[in-house]
């Protein structure tokens, strides 16, 4: 992938550390910078087939994927300025926006990109079958710095459950070890979240296939009396090798979030390029199919949140008023 090309986005080009620029009277050239996730999980999946999509989409557009350790990571390197866009998971952002343990930031939404119901994966030949079952055992919970561990938190939570303490919680060095812990047994169970999520399809693809365990009705019902941003979801039917029923759970939406300074001009052409080929990157990535623009406003904890060259473009087309 290169990492610069002329962009002509008028007198407002990306002025961060992710952009550079030739001097004199040649065209400028500047690099959109992608933050993802550590390899084998989803948001490097989702990452790079965004950017294809992209950069195939409009020819003067780079947009370079960079794996990192996650939401918690993506956070501040977009505080900083040393990303343009980044993969945030819904309770990471959720977190960020209204301030809980931190300050409020500042950032914006690009788009919504898909929706994140949270479960446990288990080998089909195991004891495990609901996640009082799980308490005491080893459990992988995510990569370290990934916004999948704070799902978890809030739905143990949610059922007086402390992920640490009630459980042997591991966080892994890359998202991709996950699987392989759960096939040779170093781990009862991997929690997850998603459609399409590869540490999912993994484990349902190995010779031992998989159990999935999600909250039943009556626990997402407390979940949701204690953690209401949290939103009731479902995993269909062949989201996965052998999963023949949908799954209910709960979760939230990921996002793309920008940084606080990313011209208007610069993320009105990222909505229209992106939204313009939705059936494209549908095509791509099963998961992409929810990255709409119907879905981004649905899915924005607050209008204002949005980025405004997004909903300029959001106006144009009519999704919102």
């Amino acid at each position: 992938m290169k990492f610069a090309c002329p962009i002509l986005l008028g007198a407002a080009l990306l002025a961060s550390p992710a952009a550079a620029q030739t001097g004199g009277n040649a065209i400028p050239t500047a690099t959109i910078s992608l933050g993802t996730a550590t390899p084998g999980g989803g948001f490097p999946l989702y990452g790079n087939a965004f950017a294809e999509v992209m950069n195939a989409a409009d020819g003067s557009l780079t947009i370079a994927p960079r794996n990192t350790k996650g939401s918690n990571e993506n956070i501040p390197l977009l505080e900083k300025g040393e990303l343009d866009l980044a993969l945030v998971a819904g309770e990471p952002a959720y977190e960020a926006f209204a301030g809980i343990g931190r300050a409020k930031v500042r950032l914006k939404i690009l788009t919504a990109i898909y929706s994140n119901p949270g479960m446990f994966v288990v080998r089909a030949d195991s004891p495990y079958r609901t996640i009082h079952d799980l308490v005491g055992q080893p459990i992988a919970f995510g990569a370290k710095g990934s916004g999948l561990p704070i799902l978890a938190r809030y739905v143990l939570e949610g059922l007086g459950l402390k992920q640490d303490q009630d459980f042997k919680a591991i966080y892994l060095d890359r998202a991709g070890d996950g699987p392989a812990m759960v096939e040779d047994g170093r781990v009862a169970a991997l929690w997850g979240a998603g459609i399409g999520w590869p540490g999912f399809a993994a484990v349902a693809s190995s010779a031992s296939g998989a159990r999935f365990i999600a909250p039943d009705a009556d626990e997402i019902r407390r979940i949701r009396a204690r953690h209401a941003f949290l939103k009731p979801l479902t995993v269909p039917a062949g989201s996965y090798p052998n999963q023949s029923e949908p799954i209910a759970s709960l979760g939230s939406w990921s996002f793309v979030l920008t940084r606080e300074d990313l011209p208007d001009d610069v993320a009105y052409r990222l909505a229209k390029t992106l939204h313009g080929v939705e059936v494209i990157f549908c095509n791509k990535l099963a998961q992409a199919c929810e990255t709409t623009a119907a879905n981004t406003v649905a899915a924005a904890p607050r209008p204002e949140l949005i980025h405004p060259g997004v909903m300029k473009y959001f106006r144009e087309i009519g999704v919102v008023k």
